[in-house]
């Protein structure tokens, strides 16, 4: 496997990596036309996945995408999940949904993938500064909630795309809802909710982190950039915010009290 970098692209990443995503079930958040999730998807179709179920609040957009795919590669399954990222209730159905689909045992990978970026203040239905409820809240809800079925799987992956925005703020844990919009900046917010998530930004990261069995092994956990593991000592790419073993414990506790829900592993 030759080393990658920022001009890696998906489909490189998808050739060496083939033999991995063959014959797997795969779950890819935020799949519109023309999004990073989109790209991801119909590059990994190529390698013959037995299933790609693709989620996303608009079901004339992530049609589109499966439209996409299908062209491309009439013989892969695809299967459409309608999830609403900004009520905590709409992601409770749809988990119980993936749950109770008899004929999908298993998902192998779990993408989340969607995301909103620098919005106005505004809060979700739950109450919630929306970014940090859409990019973080719902899918820890999302993913724990169908985590039954990604343990199931003999190589499980959860990859969260996050963002270089995340260094613009670490976790407000005493007001992660900007006092109500009081307080309120975009940029900080949207960092504040992509410092809630890990991994990956680029199709082609989103491919390594998915797949690249070998490679991560020694790497649970990991920010990846550009397809690859970033020295740790390098300032550049990390802050202390988000590479805390205490703080992500303790992100982790109130992401529970905030969904309402313990979950034990």
């Amino acid at each position: 496997m030759a080393p990658y970098n920022a001009r890696t692209t998906s489909e490189e990443v998808v050739r060496d990596l083939a033999d991995q995503i063959k014959g797997k079930v795969i779950l890819t958040t935020g799949v519109s036309p023309a999004s990073i999730g989109a790209t991801f998807v119909k590059s990994i179709a190529a390698a013959k996945p037995s299933l790609l179920i693709l989620a996303g609040r608009n079901a004339a957009k992530i049609q589109e995408t499966a439209d996409a795919i299908t062209a491309a590669n009439p013989d892969i399954k695809v299967r459409l999940l309608e999830l609403d990222l900004g009520s905590l209730a709409e992601v409770r159905k749809s988990a119980a949904l993936v749950n109770s689909w008899d004929d999908v045992p298993v998902i192998d990978a779990l993408a989340n993938n969607s995301g909103i970026m620098a919005t106005e203040f505004a809060l979700t239905v739950d109450g919630f500064e929306r970014q940090f409820g859409t990019n973080h809240l719902a899918h820890f809800l999302f993913t724990n909630l169908v985590m039954s079925k990604i343990l199931a799987s003999k190589a499980p992956r959860v990859v969260s795309v996050s963002s270089d925005a995340y260094m613009l703020s670490p976790i407000r844990f005493d007001d992660v809802d900007f006092k109500k919009g009081e307080t309120y900046n975009k940029w900080q917010a949207y960092g504040q909710s992509k410092t809630g998530n890990t991994s990956s930004q680029g199709a082609a990261t989103h491919v390594f982190a998915a797949f690249a069995d070998e490679a991560l092994r020694k790497h649970n956990g990991a920010y990846l950039v550009d397809a690859h593991v970033p020295d740790p000592n390098d300032k550049t790419v990390f802050q202390p915010w988000a590479t805390s073993v205490h703080d992500s414990e303790k992100l982790w506790k109130l992401s529970e009290k905030l969904v309402g829900q313990k979950f034990a592993y």
